[in-house]
């Protein structure tokens, strides 16, 4: 069976690191890493049915996208929250009308409007807990989904017009999921093609 953490592993041992020492180690590194507060973890490889959905799911919001003032970005694209510091690679992120640029690098964005994790065994609890309560804290963030790669199963939250976060459950194949704050759907059909559990 499949060990579950909650969160990425420490990769550094040293007590703090700046923003700066951070960036810097990032740039020479061949790993991912998220920094959060001082600290610095490595982030896990993606097994094939992560790379399929994100296959999948990159082709097909790409195509509703296409003409519209929104823009996908893959893990490579590196994120920024100011407002508590984690420095993160989502599986997908979503910046409508261009990129907003961190004010301590020019290769980090910041404001997305949507953020899209495939959950995996090792990181499914911490998508799902203190990573999403650290995404909350981006203001402009309007939608996080989250896509399980060893089940059929999307949790798409939302924010509503009340301001509150709203959560669209999916576990069929048959179900289609919205994307409410750009105005399409995807088919889980189409999410899941080629996966197999």
């Amino acid at each position: 069976m499949d060990e579950i953490v909650n969160e990425p592993v420490v990769a550094y041992q040293k007590r703090h690191y700046t923003v700066e020492e951070y960036l810097e180690m990032e740039k020479v590194s061949t790993e991912k890493h998220e920094y959060f507060q001082g600290e610095i973890f490595t982030m896990s490889g993606a097994g094939d049915n992560h790379n399929e959905i994100f296959s999948n799911v990159f082709i097909e919001i790409g195509n509703k996208l296409k003409g519209k003032p929104c823009r996908p970005y893959g893990s490579d694209k590196r994120m920024n929250i100011p407002e508590n510091t984690l420095f993160t690679y989502p599986d997908i992120s979503i910046y409508c009308n261009g990129l907003t640029h961190s004010d301590t690098d020019e290769d980090t964005s910041i404001l997305p409007t949507a953020i899209i994790e495939i959950l995996s065994p090792s990181t499914k609890n911490y998508d799902r807990g203190k990573k999403f309560m650290l995404y909350k804290d981006i203001p402009s963030l309007k939608e996080y989904i989250m896509i399980d790669s060893q089940s059929i199963l999307v949790e798409a939250y939302y924010i509503d017009h009340e301001q509150n976060w709203v959560l669209n459950k999916h576990e069929e194949l048959t179900d289609v999921l919205s994307f409410v704050s750009m105005g399409f759907d995807v088919a889980l059909s189409d999410i899941y093609y080629y996966v197999t559990f």
